[in-house]
């Protein structure tokens, strides 16, 4: 018998727990839809900032936000914001970072949250000597049906859970001079794509015990796929893979010897799953209309524990997203990626 499962807990989230006032630091692609979740469901943008004026006026008024800096700092200092979101390009998110929690503001950082473990616990470390709130922008983790998802995993509706399978792969631009595959912008697979089946693989499994992985390499020395298996302790296992130029299925699955999880594609947005007994059988199908992108979901999360007076919560502690990127670095040291971050 198919059961439609119940929306989970935080999918009934409808309005910002705290009303805090969102300032938008970078004005690219993901910063626009980020924005544009924000301001559909109710929440507060006065602000945005880029290092052009020009760019932040343009920004503003394609979104409806009040007021445009032309210049990061600016915006951190904004006394009218109180939590920033950073999105610009990898190896900026570091500083950006630190320049508002610096000003005190709450901050929301695209993943991947820094460039690597060292500058991730330099986040954290100040965010929490300030009381204020670091969360990595890491959306699958929020969205409905990876919260229905742990519920079934934590309960054990599937067993003893055992493997999680999951790609990311993507036809994604070539040029050699794309952000992608300039090492100077933190290209490659492995952090734009392969954090989103890293994090799924941490948010099953926890921290691995040994990591095993291989990459191709691109003609500028970033990786083009990777492929990575995450080994524990009890003997489960996480195969992963990323890919910048080829598409792929995207799609994962959770198994375990009571059942399993086939998530549909692509598996790291808002999407479906099916879930089976041991005999194949189809005993749950999940299904919940999200609204806009589902970017939303984090933002709740982040206003959620600044209401609570908290600055952790347990779908993405600052301290497994330091997990995180301490699992990609162990990644990168085995398939050959440096970055000049990586240098003190």
């Amino acid at each position: 018998m198919t059961a439609t499962s119940p929306a989970p807990e935080s999918s009934t989230v409808s309005s910002p727990a705290a009303g805090l006032r969102w300032g938008i630091l970078g004005t690219g692609f993901i910063a626009g839809l980020q924005t544009s979740d924000l301001v559909n469901h109710g929440f507060t943008v006065p602000a945005v900032g880029s290092r052009s004026l020009a760019t932040a006026r343009d920004f503003a008024g394609t979104y409806q936000v009040p007021n445009a800096h032309g210049s990061y700092e600016a915006l951190a200092n904004d006394p009218g914001v109180d939590v920033v979101y950073i999105s610009t390009p990898h190896p900026f998110h570091y500083e950006n970072a630190l320049l508002a929690l610096n000003a005190g503001k709450h901050v929301l950082v695209e993943k991947p949250f820094a460039m690597n473990a060292r500058q991730a616990q330099d986040i954290v470390d100040l965010a929490a000597a300030k009381g204020l709130v670091a969360l990595e922008a890491m959306w699958t983790r929020f969205l409905p049906h990876m919260v229905r998802i742990r519920e079934l995993v934590r309960s054990g509706a599937l067993g003893e859970v055992r493997t999680v399978i999951a790609d990311h792969n993507q036809n994604l631009p070539k040029d050699p001079g794309h952000r992608l595959s300039d090492p100077a912008l933190g290209g490659g697979a492995l952090l734009d794509l392969g954090i989103y089946p890293a994090s799924f693989a941490f948010d099953v499994f926890g921290a691995p015990a040994r990591i095993q992985a291989a990459a191709s390499m691109t003609a500028t020395g970033v990786d083009r796929q990777t492929a990575m298996i995450f080994e524990y302790a009890d003997g489960q296992q996480a195969v992963l893979h990323c890919a910048l130029d080829t598409a792929g299925p995207n799609r994962a699955a959770v198994i375990g010897t009571a059942g399993s999880i086939e998530i549909d594609p692509v598996w790291y947005t808002p999407t479906g799953f099916t879930r089976y007994d041991d005999g194949g059988n189809v005993v749950e199908r999940f299904d919940e209309p999200v609204t806009g992108r589902g970017m939303q979901y984090q933002a709740w999360e982040l206003e959620r524990l600044v209401a609570a007076g908290a600055t952790a919560g347990d779908v993405l502690a600052p301290a497994e997203t330091v997990q995180v990127m301490a699992g990609l670095d162990a990644v990168r040291g085995q398939i050959g990626l440096s970055y000049a971050s990586d240098e003190r």
